[in-house]
C-alpha cells in the first residue's frame, strides 16, 4: 500500500486555466513518455504538445510556462477532461508536475476513476460555475487564488463559491489521507468475517492454489524415483 499523504481538509490553490474542452489523456500525456517501466519522469510529458513546439521549445502562449505560474497546483479545465484512453500516467504526470486537483464542469469517466485512486481531486461543478472560475481566472496575469474545501466540497474565490460534487466513499478517501488500497483496508475486519464464513460453507474452496501446488510438487518429487 502507498504511504498515506497527510490529512487535510482545505487545499489551498494556486489556479491556472486551460479552457479547452476534451482535452484527452492522450494529450495529458503523450504515447512517447509511456516507454517506462515505472512511474518516473512523467512531469516532463505532461501536456507536452501545448507546452513545448515540434524542436522542443517551450512555447510562451502556453499558461505553464509562464513563470508567474510556476507552482500552480490547481487547474481549471474545460468539459470532459480526461477523455480518450485508459492511461493512469496521466493522473500520476499532472501529481508530479505538482496538481493536486482539477476543477472541471465533466470528466472522462476512467480519468476521473485514476484520479480519485490516486487522491488527485477531480472535482466537478456545474457548467456555469466552471465558465465563472474560467471567466474570473481570466481578468489576471497571476495564478487565480482559491480554496478547495473537502469537507463543505466547495471551490471559493474571491468572487464565487462554488459547490463540487464527490461520492461521500471518495469524500472519506481525500478526507481520511487514503488511496483505494488504504480505503479498502479500513474494512479489513469485515472482509475477514466474510472469508471465515464463505470457508465454513464452503471448505473445499479454501485455499485451492496452495494446495494444488503442494500436490503437483508432491507428485513431480515422486517421479523418476
Amino acid at each position: 500500500m502507498n504511504t498515506a499523504p497527510e490529512k487535510h481538509t482545505v487545499i489551498h490553490g494556486r489556479a491556472a486555466a486551460l479552457d479547452i474542452a476534451n482535452l484527452d489523456t492522450d494529450q495529458i500525456m503523450p504515447k512517447q513518455f509511456l516507454r517506462g517501466i515505472d512511474k518516473a519522469g512523467l512531469a516532463q510529458g505532461l501536456l507536452y504538445d501545448l507546452r513545448f513546439d515540434a524542436q522542443g521549445r517551450a512555447r510562451p502562449d502556453c499558461v505553464l510556462n509562464r513563470p508567474t505560474f510556476a507552482g500552480v497546483n490547481v487547474l481549471l479545465a474545460g468539459p470532459n477532461y480526461g477523455c480518450g484512453s485508459s492511461r493512469e500516467h496521466a493522473v500520476w504526470g499532472m501529481q508530479q508536475f505538482g496538481f493536486e486537483a482539477v476543477v472541471a464542469p465533466s470528466f472522462g469517466e476512467i480519468f476521473y476513476s485514476n484520479a480519485v485512486n490516486n487522491r488527485l481531486l477531480p472535482a466537478m461543478v456545474s457548467e456555469a460555475d466552471a465558465a465563472a472560475l474560467l471567466r474570473e481566472a481570466a481578468t489576471s496575469d497571476a495564478p487565480l487564488a482559491l480554496e478547495i474545501d473537502l469537507q463543505r466540497l466547495q471551490v471559493r474565490t474571491p468572487a464565487l463559491c462554488a459547490p463540487f460534487t464527490l461520492s461521500e466513499r471518495h469524500q472519506r478517501m481525500f478526507l481520511d489521507g487514503l488511496d483505494l488500497i488504504g480505503a479498502s483496508l479500513t474494512h479489513a475486519a469485515q472482509i475477514a468475517a466474510f472469508a471465515q464464513a464463505h470457508w465454513r460453507r464452503q471448505p473445499w474452496v479454501r485455499d485451492v492454489a496452495a494446495r494444488t501446488r503442494t500436490r503437483l510438487a508432491g507428485a513431480t518429487g515422486n517421479t523418476g524415483g
